[in-house]
């Protein structure tokens, strides 16, 4: 497929790199750069008038164009060229400036100076969207219509924290309080959210990873309906398989599964890969699990630096999750929250793995009883995560509301507010 890509740049010798680059892309077919806001406004209705299938697949608007500013121009091309996939170049990679750049439209960001790699990968990324949504609008098939849901990952801060654990009880949390929820096992070697819900199913995140289109019936066909309600997409069975989902068909799956399903809970295990690397960038909130003790701590240190290094996630916006807590532990979360950087989650869950262990055998653990420690808190820290619908009348009588969910009484737990009486963690009474 040809790509087309008109450069809007203002800056003579801008211009030139910008071109050069993008000459050296496979199946590019570049345009003369245009060099003020003006002229790029004009040549897209030009080319509208002409035929829609004459736009370009991919604009390019460089930081210092003129005179309308940079981001005032993306937010107008997207208003009148919707099918357009607009990418922003700039010095600036503030999250402020990041964050602007989507609200106005934009479909990446492209950093000075630029990188061929990074150049690639945002072009291809924009035209595959504007192919998508081309395709969508001539033929009349099915498009995603879901507002946008919210996307939290769980890393461990090494093998065996129960971050998978985590992941499964927070998500039936949001979904039995009323969400539409997906699943996603992302630890691509040896990922087990199947053999924890007792599933076989021969379709895998693999299936979705060469797709360049996915429709809402091919992400069907690849996730499997569980009996919970949740919508689960399952690492491969041969961990081999785990190369071909690049961290570019990761943003495209995560994307899909975003515009579906009101929250995506996604278990990156204890391995950076690509791909998990990639859901951890998008993630609304990334939550990092680990155990009071030392050689857990260091991992979670590891884990916070790493991330940092790679410019996938900063620590401070990153969430840590104590599990397995012991009132009377040397190692407390306010320390954890020293040594990593991070925010530790208000909820700390106890360490009773009596209350797991045989609904895990049984690959079972959905099944866990409703007045299991473990269960509770994990649910509270559903709500605290903010993934959990909240009935309009516990806005408006708080616990009388609480008989709707007496069997799941985490589930109706809220966002909570870190200073004042929050920092007395919810850790339940079977803690010690």
């Amino acid at each position: 497929m040809t790509t087309r890509i008109l450069p809007a740049v203002g800056d003579v010798d801008a211009a030139r790199s910008v071109t050069t680059l993008l000459s050296q892309l496979p199946e590019a077919e570049p345009a003369a750069p245009v060099s003020d806001s003006t002229q790029l406004i004009d040549t897209l209705a030009r080319l509208a008038g002409e035929s829609l299938d004459d736009l370009p697949e991919v604009v390019l608007v460089h930081e210092r164009i003129g005179p309308v500013p940079a981001l005032e121009l993306i937010r107008e091309v997207s208003l009148r060229f919707p099918a357009i996939g607009v990418v922003l170049i700039t010095a600036d990679v503030t999250p402020g400036l990041f964050s602007s750049a989507m609200e106005s439209g934009a479909r990446g960001v492209v950093t000075l100076p630029l990188s061929y790699e990074e150049l690639a990968n945002r072009v291809q990324s924009a035209a595959q969207w504007s192919v998508g949504v081309r395709r969508h609008l001539t033929t009349g098939n099915d498009v995603f219509t879901g507002p946008g849901g919210t996307v939290v990952t769980v890393s461990g801060a090494k093998g065996g924290v129960g971050a998978t654990v985590t992941a499964v009880q927070i998500a039936l949390a949001s979904q039995k309080s009323g969400r539409t929820v997906a699943l996603v096992d992302l630890d691509l070697q040896t990922g087990d959210i199947g053999s924890y819900l007792d599933v076989q199913f021969r379709r895998s995140i693999v299936d979705l990873s060469t797709i360049t289109d996915i429709s809402p019936r091919v992400l069907s066909d690849a996730v499997f309906s569980h009996s919970t309600g949740l919508a689960l997409l399952l690492a491969p069975n041969e961990g081999e398989s785990a190369e071909e989902v690049s961290d570019r068909s990761a943003r495209q799956i995560v994307s899909a599964l975003r515009s579906r399903y009101e929250v995506v809970v996604i278990d990156c295990g204890s391995q950076l890969q690509g791909a998990s690397a990639a859901a951890i960038e998008m993630a609304d909130t990334a939550l990092l699990v680990t155990t009071p003790d030392v050689i857990a701590v260091r991992g979670a240190k590891r884990v916070v630096r790493m991330w940092e290094r790679l410019q996938i996630r900063k620590a401070e916006d990153t969430v840590t999750l104590v599990n397995r807590f012991i009132r009377n532990t040397e190692i407390q979360p306010q320390l954890i929250e020293k040594i990593t950087g991070t925010t530790t989650a208000n909820t700390a869950v106890p360490a009773n793995f009596k209350e797991l262990q045989a609904v895990i055998d049984a690959g079972r653990l959905h099944e866990l009883d409703s007045k299991s420690t473990v269960k509770q808190a994990l649910w509270a820290l559903a709500g605290e995560l903010g993934i959990v619908k909240v009935p309009e009348k516990a806005e408006k009588s708080g616990a009388k509301t609480i008989a709707k969910f007496k069997n799941d009484r985490g589930s109706i737990g809220r966002r909570r507010d870190r200073d004042g009486d929050s920092r007395n963690r919810q850790t339940t009474q079977g803690a010690s």
